[in-house]
């Protein structure tokens, strides 16, 4: 199996990423949350970039539409009036 690195610093494969974009994170931004992937030197944020694409991306489609992007926001709040 041939590994493709897109980040060195935290041993990211392009597998790992598209992974990720499979499960939701649209964003390099969400891509950092899921992984680390650049959070360091940052020199992979442009493959990542391209990884991603603009391609599909329902949460990305929906605040394309102004509409909220937070799932189970319904349950913090009701969290936070429990607390």
């Amino acid at each position: 199996m041939n590994r493709v690195y897109v980040c060195s610093c935290f041993g990211v494969t392009e597998a790992q990423v598209r992974q990720h974009a499979d499960n939701g994170a649209c964003t390099p931004r969400q891509i950092a949350s899921a992984c680390k992937a650049g959070t360091d030197c940052g020199s992979c944020v442009r493959r990542i970039q391209a990884i991603l694409g603009r391609g599909a991306c329902p949460r990305r489609e929906l605040a394309d539409q102004g509409k909220p992007v937070l799932t189970g926001f319904e349950e913090l709040e009701e969290l936070e009036e429990a607390a």
